[in-house]
């Protein structure tokens, strides 16, 4: 068995913390592997390009990292990946920017990054590339000479066709990721973007077995919806930091229900539609005023970016509304907070609260939803109100399912979760935590190596810069 490499925009260093997420997963990965090669950017910028990679190890695993110049970091990483590809993929095309000088500077990283790994790589290795700053990654490892096989994994969603044909370099992107042997998504809707994409605009063919046939090559393209560590998250939730937490705000709320959210903050989150929700609850629910509270946990995101200076002043706008109408002397409705929490904090927190407010307008997955549901009591279980559009809606149908775009539905959505009855929350809540339990990090990335294992094509002659 060959060693596994792990190719991600960053990696998580060696001695660094690895907070749960996907750095567990591909830690834990690479170790039971018994070893491999985790390549990434530092995190480093430099005023000029240096040469090769810096290289670490912790014990099987050797990490393999490369800088970017000021230049590439702007052009590449703010540039192409957070100003085009992600507004394009989260259907926000009215926020793209399109600008042919940054899309040439996110190819060139991918050039030069893919030459690097080549020069690591080894006959037997298997690569698996993750996520949209390395679409292109594929290709540029064949440009140099490998020809073992590779898999992508997209972490956000793929959209239809007729959004990602909005970037003017789209046919540039599809050929790069036919270089690789295996596609995964998160969930069938994006999976069936991608191929109906394919079909359209490039003549791909359909095989059996959820191969495409297209630009010369086969490749299999599959769901692969990703995990938590549910057991551990729930353990988590009743740890004493966790208890402590959910302590400290259970003071505070004193009887009242909770209501919670924590995204980070993002234009994709849905969050000014969530606050107006809960406004538009207490407008049209006096019983309900001074008897519940929302807390919305969002760490500031990309604060370089305008449109998320927006966002956090329309956060504010909307709060100050709804606590100027209805706070009182002793009740704030709405909790805002523009910081982030410890996991184990905000286990705890997830574990007090009633509602889980889950709304993204797009989301990949979108783990929060999985998180709340490990936290809670089996005995007397919070509801979980979900966005349709998060990619977690497609097997968690134990939630209440909403339009994030429907301010009243939302608003009915949360006003039925606080008043459903225990047996329908216990039922529920059993089906979620199933379903999340079964599908959990470890599932989710042993099914993808195993699915790309073989997916395969056969190897043919390696080149000769790749030692044996």
């Amino acid at each position: 068995m060959g060693r596994l490499i792990v190719a991600s925009n960053r990696t998580a260093r060696p001695q660094e913390p690895r907070a749960g997420g996907l750095a567990v997963a591909l830690w834990d990965a690479l170790s039971e592997r018994g070893g491999g090669v985790w390549f990434g950017w530092s995190g480093d910028t430099l005023a000029r390009e240096t040469r090769g990679v810096r290289l670490f190890v912790e014990g099987a695993v050797d990490f393999a990292l490369a800088d970017l110049t000021e230049a590439e970091y702007q052009g590449y990483y703010l540039g192409y990946a957070n100003r085009t590809i992600w507004p394009v993929f989260h259907y926000r095309v009215d926020l793209a920017h399109f600008d042919q000088e940054a899309f040439d500077t996110y190819a060139a990283v991918n050039r030069r990054f893919g030459g690097l790994l080549c020069q690591l790589l080894r006959q037997d290795d298997i690569v698996w590339v993750h996520d949209y700053h390395f679409m292109l990654l594929g290709q540029e490892l064949r440009n140099s000479g490998w020809q073992g096989p590779v898999g992508f994994f997209l972490h956000i969603p793929f959209p239809a066709p007729e959004v990602f044909t909005a970037l003017p370099q789209h046919a540039r992107l599809a050929r790069g990721l036919a270089d690789y042997d295996l596609i995964g998504f998160q969930t069938a809707r994006d999976v069936d973007n991608f191929c109906r994409y394919m079909e359209q605009h490039h003549g791909a063919e359909l095989l059996p077995g959820g191969r495409l046939r297209c630009f010369g090559r086969s490749m299999r393209v599959a769901a692969f919806p990703i995990g938590i560590d549910a057991q551990d998250f729930a353990r988590l939730a009743v740890a004493p930091e966790a208890a402590a937490a959910a302590t400290r705000l259970g003071r505070l709320i004193e009887n009242r229900a909770l209501v919670i959210g924590v995204d980070r903050m993002d234009y994709s989150k849905g969050l000014p539609q969530r606050l107006q929700a809960f406004g538009r609850l207490l407008d049209e629910n006096e019983t309900l005023r001074g008897r519940v509270s929302l807390l919305q946990i969002a760490p500031p995101s990309r604060e370089t970016v305008g449109a998320y200076r927006d966002l956090r002043e329309e956060l504010d706008r909307l709060a100050g509304r709804v606590n100027g109408d209805y706070s009182d002397l002793d009740w704030t409705p709405i909790r805002y907070l523009a910081r982030g929490y410890p996991r184990e904090m905000l286990a705890g927190l997830f574990r007090l609260a009633r509602v889980g407010l889950v709304t993204p307008l797009h989301d990949g997955m979108n783990l929060v939803a999985k998180e709340y549901v490990a936290a809670q009591d089996a005995e007397d279980p919070g509801v979980l109100v979900l966005s349709e559009f998060a990619g977690a809606a497609e097997r968690m149908q134990g939630a209440l399912l909403v339009n994030p775009h429907d301010i009243g539905a939302m608003a009915e959505a949360i006003r039925r979760a606080l008043e459903m009855p225990l047996e329908e929350r216990q039922e529920r809540w059993r089906a979620l935590f199933a379903e999340v339990a079964e599908h959990d990090l470890t599932a989710w990335r042993r099914s993808f190596i195993a699915a790309l294992e073989a997916a395969a094509e056969p190897a043919g002659p390696v080149a000769a810069a790749i030692p044996a």
